[in-house]
């Protein structure tokens, strides 16, 4: 059958859809990340130094303050993705665990020991548990199911961007006032606020339940809703997680090899800068591409990075295992996230969100304390080589069954 044309006989050219793009709201919120990590990263770039050097903490003590601050923000993350869940909103809890980080900052800058640093990192990442569940949930409602994996590559990518640009504004700092750490973390504060004010005034979500009634979302019933493919992603992130260990480490790893004091903030933005800059075109590649194989790259990079870190304190090795470790986590994190999303019910999302966490924060606390029991008794090289044992563990299981999309 002929198709009609027109009056000269010729057919008109096909329709072509404009190209798709990401709402308004995912850039927002990788701005308001963005914000929040510039305020963060500026105080965790310098905190190792400031804790061995000013407080005189072991590596132990900073193995045992990163591991004990991660964790307990990753473990409240599965109560803040429930609540969320229960009440069918998102950014009000998002909203209260910014402002928590964001308050929790002066405590840097009057810490006279390390007791006060830890409860300052406390305050700070149960901030990051109360907002980054409901948060992600968020991303996963506001981006098309066909552009998640590029929605949360973008926002972890605008995340690292502020992850980078933190411990340059450190070093700048540190330069313009030599060495005087509480300055620097004063300063953190005015991005933490601004972050704040942005979320609270620029991004609004719909009512996502208006008409259900609301139930328990860790009932047994809900619980087994999550299917086999979500809590395989679940065991996966946290073999993931205990592969890698604090990047407090990579930062004591270059002062071995004599990076001075005010340049420390280097460490961490080298290995951003390599983050952020594939955190966005991986998460678009795991739009498309088998997250196995994508998972299995990124583990391929960490060994890598281990083994650089491991046999070498010369600035050439240090280097490339930073960057490795970056580009292992901008492969990864992203796509992790999508995973959760794809594989979870929407309504219990921020409870799946939760309940990976759950896991990645016990890998953390374990992955993180044994690196620095190795690094005070054994040095670092054995740290870094046992991260890499960690690693190929965990890539034997994906190569032993990949993960499901669904």
């Amino acid at each position: 059958m002929e198709e009609k044309g027109d009056s000269s006989g010729t057919a008109p050219p096909a329709s072509r859809k404009p190209p798709r793009r990401l709402p308004r709201g995912i850039w927002i919120l990788g701005f308001v990340s963005l914000l929040m990590d510039v305020s963060s990263e500026s105080i965790h770039s310098l905190l190792p130094v400031f804790l061995t050097t000013v407080l005189n903490a072991s590596a132990l003590t900073v193995g045992l303050i990163e591991g004990a601050s991660e964790a307990i923000a990753l473990i409240v993350k599965v109560f803040s993705g429930v609540l969320s869940d229960y009440l069918g909103r998102r950014k009000t809890l998002a909203v209260l665990g910014y402002g928590l980080g964001a308050l929790s900052k002066p405590l840097f800058a009057l810490a006279t020991g390390p007791g006060v640093v830890l409860a300052a990192r406390l305050i700070d990442r149960t901030g990051k548990g109360i907002r980054e569940a409901p948060r992600d949930a968020l991303v996963a409602e506001l981006a098309p199911a066909d552009l998640r994996g590029a929605a949360f590559g973008l926002r972890q990518a605008l995340d690292t961007v502020g992850a980078f640009l933190g411990p340059l504004l450190a070093m700048a700092l540190m330069l313009l006032w030599p060495n005087n750490f509480r300055t620097v973390f004063w300063i953190a504060l005015i991005p933490a606020f601004l972050c704040v004010a942005l979320l609270h005034f620029g991004v609004s979500e719909a009512d996502n339940r208006p008409n259900e009634a609301r139930a328990n979302p860790i009932s047994r019933a809900n619980l087994t809703r999550l299917p086999r493919a979500y809590w395989w992603v679940v065991a996966i992130g946290a073999m993931f997680t205990l592969a890698r260990f604090s990047e407090a480490f990579l930062i004591l790893r270059a002062r071995e090899g004599g990076l001075p004091v005010a340049m420390a903030p280097l460490v961490l933005i080298g290995m951003n800068l390599v983050y952020s800059a594939s955190a966005f075109p991986f998460g678009k590649l795991s739009d498309r591409l088998d997250h196995g194989k994508l998972l299995g790259w990124a583990l391929a990079a960490l060994i890598a990075a281990d083994l650089a870190l491991a046999y070498s304190s010369q600035w050439l090795w240090v280097w490339l295992g930073v960057s490795l470790w970056g580009l292992h986590m901008g492969m990864s994190q992203g796509l992790m996230a999508a995973m959760v999303a794809d594989t979870a019910p929407p309504d219990l999302r921020g409870t799946a969100f939760g309940m990976f966490n759950l896991l990645s924060g016990i890998a953390t606390l374990i992955a993180s304390a044994l690196a620095g029991l190795l690094w005070d008794r054994h040095g670092a090289a054995l740290t870094f080589i046992v991260g890499a044992g960690f690693s190929a563990a965990a890539l034997s299981a994906i190569v032993w069954r990949k993960p499901d999309r669904s």
